[in-house]
């Protein structure tokens, strides 16, 4: 999950997450991460004056040398895995661990200065350690784009990964079973944290699952379903008019594409090339439709402000014309916030793009996490139901397509693949123990996540008004009633029996509160 201008779709966020939609979903995602570095940035400067003349320790960082295989130890080869520490809140010995888990994008020493997570780090007294995800960021062989290595990117290779440098901490440190694992994550790593705690529960005490999508699912019309209901929420400044004239737009721009007047479109849209080939026109309708899903599922999440009540602002405003205009002020405007010249609509460069084996070592893997969601989530964003707002051309098939053009995966195994893994964790209902689930519900994410509690401490918050892991940021004044509320609990808060194998063996630090309350309310510890 800013923009340096006026009308813009400046983002901060702590995780990312998107099926392949258009480019410009991938160029705000970009975004995204770029704009939660600088969050992160300026939110430790401003810490460390707070604590002046307080020692500074800077996190320290390192590689792990893992296996590429964790399942078959003759395969031989391995790999450096990438981690952060940050030893400055810890109360040494007994404290806790705060794993905070890396996903499908790069990670950096931020990810243990900053956030909410460290905000509890702080009170708690916690160890903090991160670490980056197989196959992303700087955590990659030189070949290990290539499709013979890409069969050894996996969620299940992600958790063995994860038990690896559980191991590696443990010993560094000589922790013993005193030292209470919580694990953090957002987004995929939300879901991989809900799964460590489910998998491998004597290594982890308790989950704290943010925005997480453990439901893998081939035809995620789900997504669309939530964009347009947060597009008519009054509560985030959207609008049953809003939501209206987006649907009426997106028709206009189908009439004009089955009318084959493209010369129109290209020109309207400005677009960088023509609309040769018919993929390409899917590829303008999605790059369109990207501008408000992407507004939705990081709302309010930047200094710029690029909102739905921004967005709702201009397709609502019957000065600049049609339904169909207000779509081009709504593109011109994002192409203004980017600094692009036009948009990339050639599905030909799209293909080769994520064809590329070249390695880039920071922001968000987009050829991995694409193999990712063909070989185990699907997570495919379409608008083939009546209640879609966008152009029928997003379409299922159209994007199972590019798991065949791109990686050889047929639609079959990529069905295939999301049952195994809704079958291997248990989808929305994993029956594991000690996990919270947090979600915003204009977040479209939050339509595959647990959102009711599952038993004594298996819990769901949903927060109204709230975006993709906005739970996840650093506390500010700014933060809407509904978050703050979350964070802080009513003084009901739900209480979990502390087993009596846990308590024997966690003499100093305790978990005797796993639900609404305090700080969004993961846990209590208390000495």
């Amino acid at each position: 999950m800013g923009r340096p201008v006026p009308w813009a779709l400046g983002l901060l966020l702590s995780l990312l997450i998107g099926a392949e939609a258009g480019r410009n979903f991938r160029l705000l995602r970009q975004q995204v991460l770029r704009a939660r570095e600088v969050q992160a940035m300026q939110e430790t400067v401003s810490r460390r004056r707070l604590l002046r003349p307080a020692p500074w320790r800077a996190p320290s960082e390192g590689a792990l040398r893992q296996p590429l295989d964790h399942f078959d130890r003759q395969e031989g080869r391995d790999f450096n895995q990438r981690f952060w520490i940050n030893e400055e809140f810890w109360h040494r010995p007994a404290g806790p661990v705060f794993l905070y888990i890396g996903g499908e994008s790069s990670l950096s020493q931020f990810a243990v200065l900053a956030g909410h997570h460290m905000e509890l780090a702080r009170k708690y007294g916690a160890l903090a350690v991160a670490l980056e995800h197989r196959f992303y960021g700087a955590s990659i062989n030189p070949d290990g784009l290539r499709d013979a290595s890409l069969r050894f990117l996996s969620s299940q290779q992600a958790l063995a990964d994860l038990a690896s440098f559980h191991l590696f901490v443990t010993q560094k440190y000589n922790l013993t079973r005193n030292n209470t694992w919580i694990c953090f994550g957002g987004s995929y790593p939300g879901s991989l944290a809900a799964w460590f705690r489910l998998k491998f529960p004597h290594l982890v005490f308790a989950a704290v699952a943010s925005s997480a999508p453990v439901q893998a699912q081939l035809d995620f019309t789900g997504y669309n379903q939530v964009v347009a209901a947060s597009l008519s929420d009054p509560v985030v400044g959207g609008s049953a008019q809003c939501r209206e004239a987006v649907a009426k737009a997106f028709s206009a721009v189908d009439q004009r594409l089955h009318a084959g007047r493209l010369a129109e479109l290209q020109k309207d849209f400005r677009s960088c090339g023509p609309l040769t080939e018919p993929d390409d026109r899917g590829e303008l309708a999605s790059n369109l439709a990207d501008i408000f899903m992407g507004a939705v599922q990081y709302n309010d999440e930047g200094s710029q402000g690029g909102t739905v009540a921004k967005l709702c602002g201009i397709m609502n405003d019957t000065g600049l014309g049609s339904p169909y205009q207000r779509l081009i002020a709504v593109n011109n405007g994002f192409l203004e916030s980017m600094a692009l010249p036009c948009v990339e609509n050639s599905h030909q460069r799209a293909l080769a793009e994520l064809r590329s084996a070249n390695l880039t070592l920071s922001g968000v893997g987009e050829r991995q996490w694409y193999f990712q969601t063909c070989t185990e989530f699907g997570y495919y964003q379409t608008c083939e139901d009546a209640t879609c707002p966008f152009s029928r051309l997003l379409t299922l098939s159209a994007q199972l397509g590019l798991c065949s053009q791109v990686f050889g995966i047929g639609p079959e195994r990529v069905r295939e693949a999301v049952t195994f893994t809704n079958e291997y964790y248990g989808a929305d209902h994993p029956k594991a123990s000690r996990i919270l689930f947090v979600n915003g519900d204009i977040d479209p994410w939050h339509a595959l996540s647990v959102l009711k509690n599952q038993s004594r401490s298996e819990l769901a918050i949903l927060i109204n008004g709230t975006s993709h892991c906005a739970n996840m940021n650093p506390s500010r004044s700014s933060d809407p009633l509904p978050l703050v509320s979350a964070r802080q609990g009513p003084s009901s808060s739900l209480r979990v029996p502390l087993p009596a194998s846990a308590a024997d063996r966690l003499p100093r630090w305790r978990l005797v509160e796993l639900g609404k309350e305090g700080a969004f309310g993961p846990l209590s510890l208390r000495a």
